[in-house]
């Protein structure tokens, strides 16, 4: 049977202006700030987290949520020390993260990998939904391939891209002299993870950029995840032995000759049993895995 949840996390965690917005009341939302360290910020509210330096050159935020939460978001920006907004970063291009792009771009340039503007400026192709193009507003204006470096608040903050692991286009963000981290999508605290198979994820891939990333870190890092609250190097850690678990027991199964549905039916140790109680279950964890090894089924229509 070809269950294609991804259409359901799609609508969830890319088509901010579909069915997912239509039945969420942003009225009620609520934008809360935390101090993450010095003058760096996380704030929650609906979608990806958003990070933000507020200082003496002003505002720069990574990622921004849904636009019907950009007044809000800027009203909090404002409370914890205002200044104008001079930069937005996107970590990777799904409308949960830059749904207020077109609302915040005429307002400052907007960065990102270079894959993230040629999927928001051009039509896209999710499974058998097709996603208009964003309107040109909120393009990024200034893109990179490998890293890049803005000098901001009094200190180095740098984009650096991670291949094919949540997408095609994901950039994790270092506030080198904070030593606070903005991961993106790259991690999901304390829960099963989405990976877009159909812009360039991969689970292996997944695996390989949250391990390299954990080697640049010191100890008392402060990670902001794509979702899910303020964590540590050892959360980052145990996340990334999450994934290398149960990515090997789906090869060994697979391996082993098992299909898709036997799989699932196995099920995965209890040890990662909360880890399913988020957005992704632990039977769609499985089937994301199943379906970045074998490489099937991944463009087909339910």
């Amino acid at each position: 049977m070809k269950k294609f949840f991804l259409i359901t996390l799609t609508c969830f965690l890319v088509l901010g202006v579909g069915l997912a917005m239509a039945q969420q009341d942003f009225s009620k939302v609520e934008i809360k700030a935390y101090r993450v360290h010095g003058n760096i910020y996380m704030l929650e509210g609906s979608g990806g987290n958003i990070g933000a330096s507020v200082g003496p050159d002003g505002i720069l935020i990574v990622d921004d949520q849904f636009a019907p939460l950009a007044d809000k978001i800027q009203a909090v920006l404002k409370g914890i020390g205002g200044g104008r907004l001079k930069f937005i970063l996107n970590t990777h291009w799904h409308y949960d993260h830059t749904g207020g792009n077109k609302v915040f771009g005429p307002e400052a340039p907007i960065i990102a990998h270079t894959n993230v503007r040629k999927r928001l400026m051009t039509e896209q192709k999710i499974f058998d939904r097709i996603i208009p193009p964003e309107p040109k507003d909120a393009w990024p204006v200034i893109t990179f391939d490998a890293s890049l470096s803005l000098h901001f608040n009094g200190e180095e903050i740098k984009m650096i891209h991670f291949p094919h692991g949540h997408t095609d286009g994901d950039s994790v963000i270092f506030f080198t002299r904070s030593n606070v981290v903005h991961m993106g999508d790259h991690f999901f605290a304390g829960r099963f993870p989405f990976v877009d198979l159909g812009s360039g994820g991969d689970a292996e891939g997944l695996i390989k950029n949250v391990g390299a990333v954990i080697h640049q870190f010191s100890a008392d890092v402060k990670i902001i995840p794509g979702h899910g609250p303020l964590s540590t190097l050892d959360d980052l850690k145990t996340y990334h032995r999450m994934l290398i678990e149960t990515t090997d027991i789906v090869h060994q199964r697979i391996a082993a000759g098992k299909n898709l549905e036997k799989i699932k039916a196995e099920g995965m140790p209890d040890k990662w049993k909360s880890w399913g109680s988020g957005f992704i279950s632990t039977d769609q964890w499985i089937e994301i895995i199943y379906r970045s090894l074998t490489k099937k089924d991944v463009t087909l229509t339910p």
